[in-house]
């Protein structure tokens, strides 16, 4: 764990070994997250989409196979309640 000084102006030197870990260069944007007692930093992503394509994926699972099979079963539970 790192220890940095908070500079007159505000600004705040991230160590040298968390820019090199998180690939943070001159230049990235990251956003200020206040968790209520607990500061992070978050990189701002430039392309949300590209870079969160697959985040979610689970091996041998297809959430899109998932969403449909949960559609169908609440089709067939509001055919049964209609009769």
């Amino acid at each position: 764990m790192s220890t940095v000084t908070v500079s007159q102006k505000g600004w705040v030197v991230i160590p040298a070994e968390l820019r090199r870990r998180y690939g943070w260069k001159q230049g990235t944007r990251v956003k200020v997250v206040d968790y209520g007692g607990i500061v992070a930093l978050m990189p701002v992503m430039r392309n949300p989409v590209e870079e969160a394509w697959g985040a979610f994926r689970v091996p041998g699972k297809s959430l899109l196979e998932d969403l449909k099979e949960a559609k169908a079963e609440e089709r067939r539970l509001e055919k049964r309640r209609k009769k």
